[in-house]
């Protein structure tokens, strides 16, 4: 991984701090809802964080101004310019933790942050779950021809869909000792949602169903 240069001059990978209430500490788990673009992620992001009254967080906010330029003039992102991206939505993903009141999520134990992010590569992921401990990863899979019509049909958003193929390239399977759920994007998003939603419920991770079949 590079050595990356913070301007504020420290590391965003500091760990959230453990919350108290009624003398129990709650900790969040982030939920790192990932794919190309055009799988859904904002969506699904937003719906199930919805759900459950949970904070979402939107990758999208957090680039560079030149990272939305290169991308709305077609030019695919490198590692370079993926990193201050990613410390940047790291950091504030734990400032959420951070803030989020353990009251409400007492019954669960564990408040959740959903973040839409594509999390293509595995040392995006790797940076990712270093810095925001613990995270799942939610993968929405999806083929080219679905994802490529749902890009033609988007309207108001920077990135065109000539990157699709881009991203394609980029996007490393996850790996067994990655802690993910995949879920095919081929059905309604209500689906998707209500899917991803049963399998968090039951920690229902592609590792454990592996070892069921």
């Amino acid at each position: 991984m590079l050595a990356l240069t913070y301007k504020n001059g420290h590391d965003p990978c500091k760990k959230a701090e453990n919350k108290v209430a009624g003398g129990s500490a709650i900790k969040a788990e982030f939920v790192i809802v990932m794919g190309v673009s055009g799988s859904g992620k904002t969506g699904v992001a937003k719906r199930l964080a919805m759900q459950g009254n949970d904070v979402w967080l939107d990758a999208d906010d957090y680039h560079p101004v030149q990272n939305i330029e290169n991308m709305r003039n077609g030019v695919p992102l490198n590692d370079e310019m993926r990193w201050p991206w990613l410390a940047a939505l790291s950091e504030a993903a734990i400032d959420a933790a951070d803030k989020i009141d353990p009251e409400p999520v007492s019954e669960r134990d564990t408040a959740r942050i959903f973040i839409a992010c594509s999390a293509l590569k595995r040392r995006y992921r790797d940076f990712l779950r270093n810095c925001l401990d613990p995270v799942i990863f939610v993968f929405l899979d999806g083929s080219r021809d679905v994802i490529g019509s749902r890009l033609d049909r988007r309207t108001g958003h920077f990135m065109p869909p000539g990157l699709l193929d881009s991203q394609l390239a980029d996007l490393e399977p996850l790996g067994p000792d990655e802690t993910s759920v995949t879920v095919s994007i081929d059905a309604p998003i209500e689906t998707v949602v209500s899917t991803v939603a049963a399998r968090l419920a039951e920690r229902e991770t592609d590792k454990s169903l592996n070892q069921n079949t």
